[in-house]
């Protein structure tokens, strides 16, 4: 760094950060282009010690043990450790991860602390990361900024001080990193742009404008990623360059992410032209998309043109074509709203057979062009209701596309014509569909259709329509037998005002749901009883302080703390975790072994790299769970291009999973194109719903459990559409000498 950098960044730092701003001077003859060395590997933890380490995490234990496994000779044991303690986040930790920060002799394990200390989310973490980042460079520099974004998000609204100073920091990391650019520090660069994306600081949109420029197009793309998540118009004049020329599809990707989002009506041509020609599918579904944001109707008929030779047969025969047909569905309701067009109607009532009459995207669409057409296709009176109750016991993913395009109807705006005569006709055909099991009708078949799986969606496009007798609705779905129904039942009661009927019902609710397999049901009576600020409602969420389920638990003494019931943080306690001492050791003793799972699905076979050495006990859950067949003949139930493909759900509906929940374990794989993570619904909810991403995803990072990476057949994620199948999984394990030391396949489904 040149001394006149130096004196620019002395200038352009803010007098609460001249500390920091020292730390340009002491680093001034220091290079971080390279990218810092990996911690130590667990591989050299012996695994009698790891076993000790696994286990206190996934009982979310933080004890004497663990804590002095962090001054242990062993530099992989100490960062193994710290780890440890930031997936715990218990706040006793927080002073020996601090500790650990300061004064470790090996860099990579200072670096895990600041790592773990943003994974804890707590104030007291954040205090002292800003007091080393001044300190700090390279690996260890770039993890403290990490985490401060982490921790700034977590923070409640109230603690504005402490939001404001670690916004300032991340803000003041990346505009050094410009000031010195020929020599800046990528790991930070990302790392802060990621950690500017969570926290928010303001203006940060005009310094992360300048790594649009940099020659490293993952620092491009990015930085692109971060303006499209901040809705940043900062850096759209380069932003529309790139969409066009950059080589790079994620860039162009990214850019045309941001150029929508921030509804740049310069760039509607470019767009369009990206749209309709750009070679790879990432690119194309964003500028879609982007152009839906627009609201521009002049894209309809050329997007309507690139798909007019689609039929239902080629969505399920091209790779891919589904996937952007449904992009081009959701833009061509949003530009052709309540203008009633022929041959935008007609597109969608040919392709609509392609997808088995199932994908809200065309349901939600007809009804933006033409309320009127789409109620009049379902018939009237009594035919209407007949007709919905019959797909409903026939077909539960069509009923649930057909509620979700009736409770459209309540969000169309109060000008269109005969709105308030549609509402009515959608809300009778709703009620119907929730008394179909009093219909009368009956279904010559012998597979089960579970209509159950189709009402949390009934339910909502009811509730939408805000009718006079909805409370009593809802507090009647709160004793169904379906544990996703009373869950939906009770959220949905929770956005109501508070009332008397309405604790009482939810009281008792909560009383069922605690003897449920799954939490669904308990967790959302919480949350809503939580909405009643009152006493007595305070009082029944205390009772799930005595569940079993450690996030039962945890929920109630957050939501009592919340809404000033007292503090009963103590009452948490450990994890009953369903894991023994074989599972701990069959799952450690993968470490340092090649596991890989192939995944046979209708579009074709992909492989994936299982990381037991990152997350053990989720990579033995997912082992487990295909070597008992678990994961036969399910479906692909969520495909949003360019983001993600979702499996794991027997339901489908996306609401099922294994009856259990794993914790979560955090690491800083990243989340590249093909990492394969656990999906969750908060932390620690994680059972047997995984993704693979079809791009970079950094804003996962550190949010979600990295378990694998696509090693070959990406082609085939790309390919793969929603209601594709599993057909099956086999697992291979090979020891580091090359012998196959297992072998798990599961039975074939026979598809």
């Amino acid at each position: 760094m040149t001394l006149a950098q130096v004196a620019l960044r002395l200038v352009l730092c803010a007098a609460p950060l001249a500390f920091s701003c020292l730390f340009v001077i002491a680093t001034a003859m220091e290079s971080h282009a390279q990218k810092p060395p990996a911690v130590s590997s667990v591989s050299s933890v012996p695994q009698n010690i790891l076993l000790r380490i696994v286990r206190a995490e996934d009982e979310r234990r933080w004890d004497a043990d663990l804590s002095g496994l962090l001054s242990a000779r062993n530099a992989a044991v100490r960062a193994r450790a710290a780890l440890a303690a930031g997936r715990i986040g218990d706040e006793r930790a927080v002073p020996s991860l601090v500790a650990l920060l300061q004064q470790d002799k090996d860099n990579n394990v200072r670096a895990m602390a600041a790592f773990a200390l943003g994974e804890t989310e707590l104030p007291a973490a954040g205090d002292a990361l800003v007091a080393e980042l001044a300190k700090r460079g390279g690996a260890e520099r770039a993890r403290i900024v990490e985490a401060l974004g982490k921790i700034a998000a977590a923070l409640p609204a109230t603690d504005e001080t402490r939001i404001k100073s670690f916004r300032k920091e991340i803000y003041a990391a990346l505009e050094f990193e410009v000031a010195r650019r020929s020599a800046s520090d990528t790991d930070v660069i990302l790392l802060g742009l990621t950690a500017a994306l969570r926290a928010r600081p303001q203006g940060v949109g005009r310094v992360i404008t300048e790594f649009l420029t940099y020659a490293d197009p993952r620092i491009r793309a990015d930085a692109a990623n971060a303006l499209a998540r901040l809705r940043a118009k900062d850096g759209n004049e380069q932003l529309r360059k790139l969409l066009i020329a950059d080589p790079d599809p994620i860039v162009r990707a990214n850019a045309a992410r941001v150029l929508g989002a921030t509804e740049d009506k310069d760039a509607f041509d470019s767009l369009l032209d990206r749209a309709l020609n750009d070679t790879d599918l990432r690119v194309r579904v964003s500028a879609i998309r982007a152009l839906a944001a627009l609201k521009d109707p002049r894209a309809a008929k050329p997007l309507l043109k690139r798909s007019d030779a689609w039929s239902a047969e080629s969505l399920r025969t091209v790779p891919g074509q589904a996937n952007e047909a449904l992009e081009i569905v959701t833009t061509i309701g949003r530009l052709l709203l309540g203008r009633e067009d022929k041959d935008a109607l007609a597109w969608l009532k040919r392709i609509r057979g392609g997808f088995q009459n199932s994908a809200p995207e065309v349901d939600i669409a007809f009804v933006r062009i033409s309320p009127p057409g789409y109620l009049a296709e379902l018939g009237n009176g009594a035919a209407a209701r007949r007709k919905a109750q019959e797909t409903l016991l026939l077909n539960w993913n069509a009923a649930s596309s057909l509620a979700q395009g009736l409770g459209e109807i309540a969000a169309l705006p109060d000008s269109m014509q005969d709105k308030a005569q549609l509402a009515e006709q959608s809300q009778e055909i709703l009620r119907s569909m929730l008394d179909y099991r009093n219909s009368g009708i009956v279904i010559n078949t012998l597979v089960a259709v579970h209509s159950e799986y189709a009402i949390p969606d009934v339910l909502r496009a009811f509730a939408a329509f805000k009718p006079k007798d909805l409370n009593n609705l809802l507090i009647a779905h709160l004793e169904e037998t379906d544990v996703v129904i009373r869950a939906t039942a009770a959220e949905l009661l929770g956005e109501l005002p508070p009332g008397e009927s309405n604790t009482s019902a939810l009281i008792k609710a909560l009383s069922l749901a605690q003897t449920d397999k799954q939490n669904d049901a308990a967790l959302s009576n919480l949350d809503s009883l939580g909405k009643q600020k009152i006493a007595v409602a305070n009082e029944a969420i205390k009772t799930a302080l005595n569940s079993s389920d450690y996030l039962v638990r945890r929920h109630a003494a957050t939501l009592l703390k919340a809404n000033g019931g007292g503090d009963f943080s103590a009452r948490i306690g450990t994890v009953q975790t369903r894991n023994t001492l074989s599972d701990y050791q069959r799952a450690i003793s993968r470490v340092g072994t090649n596991v890989r799972a192939l995944v046979s699905t209708t579009e074709g076979s992909f492989t994936i790299e299982l990381l037991a050495g990152d997350a053990p006990l989720t990579v033995d859950n997912f082992v487990q769970l295909a070597k008992s067949g678990y994961f036969k003949a399910i479906t692909v139930h969520r495909v949003v291009p360019n983001f993600v493909i979702q499996d794991g759900d027997p339901r489908g509906d996306g609401n099922g999973g294994p009856g259990y929940q794993i914790r979560c374990e955090i690491n800083e794989v990243p989340y590249e194109r093909g990492a394969v993570g656990m999906a969750l619904s908060g932390k620690d909810t994680g059972g047997s719903q995984w993704f693979v991403t079809h791009s970079p995803q950094p804003h996962l990072d550190g949010g979600y459990t990295v378990f694998g990476r696509v090693v070959s057949g990406m082609e085939v994620v790309d390919a793969i559409a929603r209601g594709d199948v599993i057909r099956n999984i086999v697992i291979t394990e090979v020891a580091p000498g090359g012998k196959a030391v297992t072998k798990r396949r599961t039975p074939k489904s026979g598809i």
